[in-house]
């Protein structure tokens, strides 16, 4: 019985915060089209996170393309099909592996300083002072990080996908001796329209996910100091969360696409 009790009240927890989440979602759709718009400090939050996650993003592209190419090329070798390595290995970065897995380094490197961020400001009483002073700490602070998220998290996938596709091609050329030229003309041969739409547009849900849920969590941290650890460690489990769920449904809606 108090296993039971103990469920329903993480249950409860759980639904009253992706419902508060929910909340803080309709408040920023509610303040992103309403003037004055800070592009200042959008494109300053734009150059914090895709300036600066370039490199790590770009590091574990290559790192997936070489380990991707490595652990599957034997296996088709057995059966002859190395030919088809560069088109296995192109949809399958970039349909799935390329966006899930660098969402998640976003979501890691992103979500937790923003909600770090947030949180120091919060419990420092710096939102505070700016609605005392008649500015709208909403829309300077919140507004311009979603919006920059939901912005650079596409391109950073994208580099991500061009990189781990070189590094495949690396272990393509010293395994089989294949050439730049005839590589990539078979990785974009395969990769039809259908597979870049879906894959590209659940990137912008990703971006969203990891800034709403990363302000969300800076914005109402509470309980002094400690409380910005929690913000920026309880950011990166939410969003990654969401971004399974999102991905869940990508997935489920282009299927149906694809049987229609």
């Amino acid at each position: 019985m108090a296993q039971k009790t103990e469920a329903f009240n993480q249950f409860k927890e759980i639904a009253v915060e992706v419902g508060e989440i929910a909340l803080f979602a309709k408040r920023f759709f509610r303040e992103v089209f309403n003037p004055p718009f800070e592009f200042k400090e959008l494109l300053r939050q734009s150059y914090i996170i895709g300036n600066k996650s370039i490199f790590l993003v770009a590091t574990t592209g290559f790192i997936m393309g070489l380990v991707l190419t490595l652990q599957t090329r034997p296996t088709m070798a057995q059966f002859g099909a190395e030919a088809w390595m560069p088109s296995m290995v192109g949809i399958s970065i970039v349909r799935e592996i390329g966006p899930v897995i660098t969402a998640l380094i976003c979501a890691g490197k992103i979500g937790s300083s923003i909600g770090a961020e947030l949180g120091s400001m919060k419990v420092t009483e710096q939102i505070a002072a700016m609605e005392v002073s008649g500015t709208n700490p909403f829309k300077y602070l919140v507004v311009t990080r979603v919006v920059a998220a939901t912005l650079m998290v596409p391109m950073l996938v994208i580099v991500a996908d061009g990189v781990a596709l070189l590094g495949s091609y690396l272990v393509e050329h010293i395994k089989g001796n294949v050439s730049l030229q005839l590589y990539f003309s078979q990785v974009f041969r395969n990769i039809t329209f259908g597979d870049l739409t879906p894959a590209t547009l659940k990137t912008f849900f990703f971006g969203f996910a990891i800034g709403i849920v990363g302000c969300y969590k800076g914005y109402t941290s509470k309980k002094g100091t400690a409380g910005v650890g929690r913000a920026a460690n309880s950011s990166v489990v939410v969003s990654s969360l969401f971004l399974f769920v999102i991905d869940f449904i990508a997935v489920l809606v282009a299927d149906i696409f694809y049987e229609l």
